[in-house]
């Protein structure tokens, strides 16, 4: 693997777990805002691994893995968006 291919990945994951970060998730509950924020962030890496020439789905699997652990890792005190839709 090449330095430039190394870039694009750390790019691809740096992207994807801020825009995790930045909408985490929404919910009260633990699982409502694991859910959510793997749900979103799997949205949000697919979306930039498309954009920065990465592959889609290894940008939707890390996005999501990191949306996942912020909604997990967070309480509705730190990031609070709403009801989910499912509720």
């Amino acid at each position: 693997m090449n330095g430039r291919n190394k870039m694009r990945i750390f790019a691809n994951v740096a992207v994807a777990l801020a825009l995790a970060s930045l909408v985490a998730a929404c919910g009260s509950s633990t699982t409502d805002r694991t859910l959510s924020g793997a749900g979103i962030g799997a949205a949000g890496g697919a979306a930039v691994g498309a954009v920065t020439g990465g592959n889609p789905l290894t940008g939707a699997l890390l996005g999501g893995a990191a949306g996942a652990a912020v909604g997990g890792l967070t309480d509705e005190d730190d990031f609070n968006l709403g009801d989910p839709v499912w509720d």
